[in-house]
């Protein structure tokens, strides 16, 4: 038995060095600041915020949905654009609640499962939409809102929604 003590040693040592699951991951980043909640976005700061993103949608000739949430996560107002197909509405839907529940761009969700592996996880968060185009609207520090497009390839849906979040500050 004492001869085999650097054998069994030897082995559970190589075993745990060649095995990949052995490997330590590398430290997860730590987590984004957290924006508070704020009053939720009235109707006339949400009028300016849809005008900005029908307005880049209507330049780029993009048939758009978006949807426009308060912080408390109603729909404050919901625009489909002529020829815009109707599954859309719900995805702007689902992209602006990621972004004013989980506080932050729907993309950074798309970005993590892209890159695979653990961050296919992301896929089993409930409210966690894994595509660009919902972004939080942010004034004075605070989320009132957010705004969820959809209808486009990912980045312009992204380019459509940071257009209208931006004209709610």
């Amino acid at each position: 038995m004492r001869k085999l003590r650097p054998l069994v040693i030897a082995t559970a040592i190589f075993v745990g060095t060649a095995i990949p699951g052995g490997a330590q991951q590398p430290a997860a980043p730590p987590p984004p600041p957290t924006t508070p909640y704020g009053s939720p976005i009235g109707l006339d700061a949400a009028k300016k915020v849809m005008a900005a993103a029908e307005a880049e949608a209507m330049k780029n000739n993009w048939p758009m949905a978006v949807v426009i949430l308060d912080s408390t996560g109603h729909v404050v107002m919901l625009h489909r654009l002529d020829n815009t197909q109707y599954g859309s509405i719900g995805a702007a839907e689902d992209k602006a609640h990621s972004a004013l529940d989980f506080r932050r761009p729907s993309k950074v969700f798309e970005d993590l499962v892209a890159q695979g592996g653990l961050n296919m996880r992301i896929l089993s968060l409930r409210g966690a939409s894994p595509l660009e185009g919902g972004v939080p609207i942010v004034v004075d520090g605070k989320i009132i809102g957010a705004i969820g497009v959809s209808s486009g390839a990912s980045s312009q849906d992204g380019q459509v929604a940071k257009a209208g979040a931006a004209a709610g500050k």
